[in-house]
């Protein structure tokens, strides 16, 4: 219900593969609630490449102006160009539905793909996690799609690289999967990988070099629409609940009632209060996999978020951020890119997390077990900040969307994913 992706998803600035040079670039796209259309504004000077992050890709954050014009070199298949001569598709772009979803919520956006972005790319919408499927836990999903991903590897061997697209909770199996896909290159001459495994979970570097392969392809670009990347507990994180204390306090022994493992993942509760939550552990390369080396060898991570009228995920956690972090958003789009609000550019920030201390493993324990608003809150605010800790380890550029200004803004959460063209 909104645009068309990677490419041309969500929300009017949409990234997209260039067409006719080897950058990925994003592209004016407007639409209403209910539609989708090319922007006549798409012109050369509105489009914003980016492939590694090399210090000149920070220069300029938070400059609106300068985000417009940034340009680096990619390594992007063309569009219009033939991977071997035969017709055959290079590039394996996966789209990953949310929560109760299905592939046919990418049907139009398959489509359009299909024709914009031509031969050289195989667009594929994961089926393997429908409906129901996807209360089976983060992890049951995200290895679910990890097979998925290797059998269509395995029937089209034209093919080198590799994107991912994902909606809301699509988001966090797809960043399972990369982990379980995930290679390390042994080809001398190359640096080694930075990151190393620890006992504790703990990561050694400020970001993992740009290495590894994932389902032995060449990862290229990994973007979310709207996704609980720090789950849904925490004041408006799931507003749905209206920030209402008493609700916030309830939803979590709720939540496995109502969708499964994937809720007690959802809301930090799951596993033993020895053991750090799902979420926490994919905010690191820990014994369950090297979840940030796996991100971090996309050449580009974007996270596109809903500022408002978001009913199912949160500004902060859609968009990794802190609650001081969230600034009151502009009013106006940025020119020619119907809203999106701003553009942030961030670089990989060192730090010696994520942990899961103590006081961690006392606060979990008491969530689970004797919640109160006091103990809830603890519990998430120390879970958040390990989590963003860990994920801001790699650089992000994080794209603030708002429909305040759409006919139906209260359907954000759908409007920055496209499902049909009316």
């Amino acid at each position: 219900m909104a645009t068309a992706s990677l490419i041309q998803a969500g929300c009017g600035f949409s990234p997209r593969f260039s067409g006719n040079s080897n950058n990925c670039s994003f592209r004016t796209v407007s639409f209403g609630p209910f539609g989708f259309s090319s922007s006549s504004s798409s012109s050369s000077s509105h489009n914003l490449n980016f492939s590694t992050e090399t210090s000149s890709d920070w220069k300029h954050q938070g400059l609106r102006a300068q985000a417009m014009s940034t340009t680096t070199q990619g390594n992007f298949g063309s569009s219009n160009s033939i991977a071997n001569g035969k017709n055959e598709p290079d590039h394996l772009l996966v789209l990953v539905h949310g929560i109760l979803a299905s592939p046919s919520d990418w049907t139009y956006v398959e489509a359009e793909l299909k024709m914009r972005l031509g031969r050289n790319f195989l667009i594929y919408a994961s089926s393997c996690n429908t409906f129901t499927k996807t209360f089976s836990g983060v992890d049951g999903a995200g290895k679910r799609l990890a097979d998925e991903v290797l059998q269509v590897v395995k029937k089209t061997e034209s093919l080198k690289r590799i994107s991912f697209l994902a909606h809301s909770l699509g988001g966090l199996f797809a960043r399972y999967a990369t982990a379980v896909l995930y290679s390390q290159n042994d080809s001398s001459g190359t640096e080694s990988n930075n990151v190393t495994d620890s006992s504790d979970g703990n990561l050694q570097t400020s970001f993992p070099s740009r290495r590894g392969m994932i389902a032995g392809l060449e990862p290229v670009s990994f973007i979310t629409l709207a996704t609980p990347h720090l789950g849904v507990r925490g004041r408006k994180q799931f507003p749905v609940l209206l920030g209402i204390p008493i609700l916030e306090k309830l939803a979590p022994p709720i939540a496995p009632f109502l969708v499964g493992r994937t809720g007690k993942q959802l809301f930090l509760t799951d596993g033993k209060p020895s053991r750090p939550p799902l979420l926490l552990r994919m905010a690191s390369d820990c014994e369950d996999g090297k979840f940030l080396s796996a991100l971090g060898a996309f050449r580009c991570r974007i996270a596109y978020a809903n500022v408002s009228y978001d009913h199912m995920v949160g500004w902060r956690t859609s968009s990794i951020r802190r609650e001081k972090e969230l600034v009151k958003p502009p009013v106006q789009s940025l020119d020619g890119y119907k809203h999106v609000v701003d553009v942030d550019y961030c670089p990989p920030v060192s730090s010696d997390g994520p942990n899961f201390p103590p006081e961690a493993v006392k606060a979990k324990e008491a969530a689970q077990n004797a919640p109160n608003v006091q103990n809830t809150v603890e519990y998430h605010e120390l879970m958040e900040e390990e989590m963003i800790q860990g994920l801001q380890k790699l650089g992000w550029k994080k794209v603030d969307v708002s429909f305040h200004s759409a006919v139906w803004p209260f359907f954000a959460h759908n409007n920055i994913h496209v499902s049909s063209q009316s």
